[in-house]
């Protein structure tokens, strides 16, 4: 049976919540671990630890900004010690961007920091509830991955 138009104005509705609560928590974590690094940059450090070192333009792909974002912000990250870049052995014109210790002792700083905050806001949750959850957005998440890019209205 498909939702109701109610049910799902309330779920997307309660999405934009959760996904301006994470961008307001990845902001403070950055602040307290670097002021003006954008809290965007942390998502191009953690395909770096995941998968070793990438050239600019897959790291993009990965966070899902333009390379030139992906540009400016690693030139921060590269600035502020938590990544390294040396030549392509394979095209001498890109560079392979790496992780440094520091860019992984700061991610441990910011997983350390989102976990004290989830352990707070969750405080009052229960196992069975919490797993639920964790089941039911990670089908969401599925599924928005395999949802069109646009959705066009009906014509009336």
């Amino acid at each position: 049976m498909p939702i109701t138009p109610e049910t799902r104005d309330r779920l997307t509705s309660g999405v934009v919540r959760v996904i301006r609560s994470g961008r307001h928590l990845s902001v403070r974590a950055a602040d307290v671990l670097h002021g003006d690094l954008p809290s965007s940059g942390w998502a191009l450090l953690v395909p770096l630890e995941q998968d070793g070192e990438q050239r600019c333009s897959a790291l993009a792909v990965r966070a899902g900004v333009d390379v030139s974002v992906a540009s400016r912000q690693l030139a921060t990250l590269e600035r502020a010690g938590y990544v390294e870049r040396r030549p392509d052995p394979h095209d001498g014109r890109a560079s392979l961007m790496h992780l440094t210790d520091e860019g992984t002792r700061a991610l441990a700083v910011t997983r350390a920091l989102r976990a004290e905050w989830a352990a707070a806001a969750l405080a009052d949750w229960d196992e069975d509830d919490a797993r639920l959850l964790s089941g039911l957005l990670e089908r969401l998440a599925t599924d928005l991955d395999r949802a069109p890019a646009a959705v066009h209205p009906a014509a009336s």
